[in-house]
């Protein structure tokens, strides 16, 4: 048997296509999802700082509820009524029963325009409350 070298004719090559395609898909897809969470806090609300506190469980569904520093309460960038905020938390909490409810409360909103929605909350039995912070190290707000 006569069994020859082979020359070194063939070159091994980084193929580019398919790494482009998979960059393309991870841009997209983190572009999309930081809009979307870009989309549910409002840049209005300046919440205050917490030394301590934990990422709350994110479901689908869930709701994030603004209190600007005049009280307005809003709710996809749209003010909301006590009864509005009622029936979406109520739909919310049929379909997801412990689904964290997230209150953005501007730090300098009164205590009574949170306890407003907390009544709301506490009415259609939302248990899971969670409130949103910045740590202190942080300058923009969440």
């Amino acid at each position: 048997m006569n069994f020859r070298k082979r020359v070194g004719t063939e070159q091994i090559g980084l193929q580019l296509a398919p790494m482009i395609d998979v960059i393309m898909f991870l841009l997209s897809f983190f572009l999309l999802t930081w809009n979307l969470a870009r989309y549910e806090a409002d840049l209005e609300v300046k919440i205050p700082k917490a030394k301590n506190g934990e990422m709350p469980r994110r479901l689908p569904g869930e709701v994030i509820i603004n209190i600007t520093k005049d009280g307005q309460v809003n709710l996809n960038h749209r003010v909301v009524s006590a009864q509005e905020l009622e029936e979406i938390i109520k739909g919310v909490i049929q379909q997801y029963p412990d689904q964290a409810i997230i209150i953005r409360a501007d730090e300098e909103t009164s205590y009574k325009e949170v306890i407003k929605v907390l009544d709301v909350c506490r009415g259609v039995n939302a248990w899971n409350i969670a409130f949103a912070t910045n740590r202190p190290d942080m300058t923009s707000s969440r």
